[in-house]
């Protein structure tokens, strides 16, 4: 990480709203190189990772995330030991330079998650489906740690 010296021009009476965006993208900088994200890309190398729930039931393991604007050709699944891996990539549907955008919030590129498994699962029933913009991979639990109700003897 360096260290970058903080400039404070034109910041005092927040003259316009560009200023604000200046200090927001300055912070976004800051938080990226803290946490280990490249910093200072291009609109068009941008990295991004897509939202994600994960969440258990009685049976299974269930992963959510939003990938909208996807084709499930474009998108990639696979398990190894603990880890589940997505990987794809969306591409931008038209060419338009950068210094035409004024604001450039909707993330194109490749991106990679990598979800650690709490617990664990039977990786050849692993199911993917992809619907409405959101891949759901459900991961069946294995017998151990399914939950078991015991009955109770009365004696």
């Amino acid at each position: 990480m360096s260290v970058v010296r903080w400039r404070t021009q034109g910041l005092e009476p927040w003259s316009s709203a560009r200023d604000i965006g200046e200090v927001q993208s300055e912070m976004n900088r800051l938080f990226d190189g803290f946490f280990g994200r490249p910093a200072q890309l291009g609109v068009s190398e941008r990295v991004w990772a897509p939202v994600a729930d994960m969440y258990e039931t009685k049976d299974e393991l269930v992963i959510k995330l939003d990938l909208p604007g996807m084709n499930e050709k474009d998108i990639q699944v696979s398990i190894t030991g603990e880890l589940l891996s997505v990987r794809g990539q969306r591409l931008e549907t038209q060419e338009i330079k950068q210094e035409s955008y004024f604001r450039a919030e909707r993330w194109a590129g490749r991106f990679e998650r990598i979800f650690q498994l709490p617990i664990p699962v039977q990786a050849d029933k692993v199911r993917a489906t992809y619907r409405e913009g959101v891949l759901t991979v459900t991961l069946p639990k294995i017998e151990a740690v399914k939950p078991k109700d015991i009955k109770i003897d009365v004696q």
